[in-house]
């Protein structure tokens, strides 16, 4: 049973989860980092030298870096599916993968940090006007790209589609107005409908 350390407000924890949901994995679940602290300890040291998490044990084996591991366990329950076997395919899911990674998450990082994990009298709302407009660009091409598919690699449920639902779970439930964007909200209506999505995507954000 895969062991995943880490707690459940952690957008990359949430991935992690939601992939070992979506593949009907048994494991357990530790809380570790921020207020559940663990990550600076030698013993988590010796596993993950970043002191992040999440860090997934399955059997000897240990990796650490959220999508990694979400393309870890695709790849090895989901083969084929899930995890992409023609080159063109898998390497559309990974494009996206990346995308969140390096694109979307770090335009949306201040306004999430401003908005829910600042005191009110201590906000920088410069900070999270930033932020909004570095995102909201990325959100209309998420809406255009859905427009013309079901899912973020094609006509089903991939690897990719993992990453950016935790992405869009954070974004939504900022306390601010959003404009519509009518086909990425069909496609996160119908990742919220799957089960694998209970106990994360429904969880309110902190």
């Amino acid at each position: 049973m895969p062991r995943i350390w880490g707690r459940i407000s952690s957008i990359n924890v949430r991935k992690v989860v939601l992939a070992a949901q979506e593949l009907g994995i048994a494991f357990e679940r530790i809380d570790a980092g921020h207020e559940f602290g663990v990550v600076k300890t030698p013993e988590y040291l010796a596993k993950n030298p970043n002191a992040l998490v999440p860090l997934v044990e399955d059997g000897e084996f240990r990796l650490w870096e959220s999508n990694a591991i979400v393309r870890y366990l695709c790849a090895k329950h989901s083969s084929g599916a899930l995890y992409p076997l023609p080159l063109a395919k898998r390497f559309d899911a990974e494009r996206w993968m990346d995308w969140q990674q390096t694109t979307l998450n770090p335009a949306g990082r201040d306004a999430f940090v401003q908005l829910l994990r600042t005191p009110a009298d201590r906000r920088n709302m410069d900070l999270v006007a930033r932020s909004t407009a570095a995102t909201e660009p990325l959100m209309a091409i998420l809406d255009q790209h859905l427009a013309n598919q079901p899912f973020m690699a094609g006509d089903r449920l991939t690897m990719a589609d993992i990453p950016i639902a935790c992405e869009i779970h954070r974004w939504h439930g900022l306390p601010q107005a959003r404009p519509a964007r009518p086909h990425l909200e069909r496609w996160y209506r119908a990742m919220l409908a799957r089960p694998a999505s209970s106990g994360v995507l429904d969880l309110p954000l902190s």
